[in-house]
């Protein structure tokens, strides 16, 4: 086992991802695909990583700041399809089975050893941003999500699990597939945009051709906090190669990289200070343990026939021995 390594589940991304995906029904024919499915991924990366403490992070109902930075953030975003068939008549009520299976899941996972973290106001990225740079910096961290946002917090003692791809992603991958190192793939990503968040990003500049002409992207060194020194060498690039539009493109569009820096960068930029001490306070105070007969109760009521707890007692007896503060 890795001395202090921490599971820290992007809990929306992961269970958007099975409720949309997984057929499991309860037994009064309920949809509970999401519960069921995050269940066993939880329990998986348990299994696979050997954590000594799991943290799920849920969403706080989106960022204020982000949205009064730039109002159009996330605007025209469309709602997750379920990926299965069903004639007109039988759509079930997606957004109530949604909130059924989320509120139940929450009601399942705080009889089990997992630290659950809500923080009104915020989005998961940026709370899971701020635990991994300052309140768990000196733990080994394993990111469970399909969010390339993660990928910015990548070092020596964090690493991205992609439910997306079943693999897990490190410097050398993101170096591979965006040809930017992970210290700067929050600017690069403010560069060239991001088209689901709705972040429009400079024109005619993607990942390949921003790394191809600015190879110091590839470098250790933080350019995202000092894109003046970005913004020096492009103007001598530009001076150089006067018919390429990429430099020319970038320097024009300065206050737009700035601001998407603003809204792509995960650490404390958009996070208040009540909201921080809420996180300390949630990992300071947590108590890994594991209430099997409460857990099995909650169930029951639902009707849910799906999950056994007592197959996986060993694994989730594993977490009630350490403690994350």
């Amino acid at each position: 086992m890795i001395k202090n390594r921490v599971l820290i589940f992007d809990a929306l991304n992961v269970f958007m991802r099975h409720y949309i995906a997984h057929p499991a029904m309860s037994d009064n024919g309920e949809q509970i695909g999401g519960i069921v499915g995050f269940y066993y991924n939880v329990v998986n990366m348990i299994e696979k990583c050997n954590p000594e403490s799991v943290i799920v992070v849920w969403e706080g109902g989106g960022s204020k700041r982000k949205r009064d930075l730039y109002p159009d953030y996330k605007k025209g975003k469309r709602p997750p399809k379920m990926n299965r068939y069903y004639d007109k008549e039988e759509l079930p009520d997606s957004l109530e089975n949604r909130n059924f299976q989320m509120s139940t899941l929450i009601g399942i996972l705080s009889n089990l050893p997992v630290c659950q973290i809500y923080v009104e106001g915020a989005e998961a990225d940026d709370a899971i941003g701020y635990m991994c740079k300052y309140k768990l910096k000196d733990k080994n961290k394993i990111i469970v999500s399909g969010d390339h946002d993660f990928y910015q917090l990548i070092d020596e003692d964090c690493i991205i699990y992609s439910p997306n791809s079943k693999s897990f992603v490190n410097t050398a991958k993101v170096v591979e597939k965006y040809g930017v190192h992970p210290h700067n793939f929050c600017l690069a990503k403010s560069i060239v945009g991001d088209k689901s968040d709705n972040i429009p990003g400079v024109q005619g500049v993607g990942y390949k051709k921003l790394s191809k002409e600015f190879s110091e992207l590839l470098l250790k060194e933080d350019f995202q906090n000092n894109t003046s020194q970005l913004f020096i060498d492009n103007d001598v690039k530009h001076q150089e190669h006067p018919k390429k539009k990429i430099y020319k493109s970038i320097k024009d569009s300065e206050k737009l990289i700035e601001r998407n820096i603003r809204l792509v960068r995960l650490d404390v930029d958009n996070l208040v200070h009540d909201q921080t001490k809420r996180i300390d306070y949630n990992i300071e105070n947590f108590n890994p343990a594991w209430n099997n007969i409460k857990a099995i109760k909650h169930l029951n009521e639902n009707n849910i026939k799906n999950i056994d707890f007592l197959r996986h007692s060993y694994l989730l007896r594993t977490l009630t021995k350490g403690k994350l503060w």
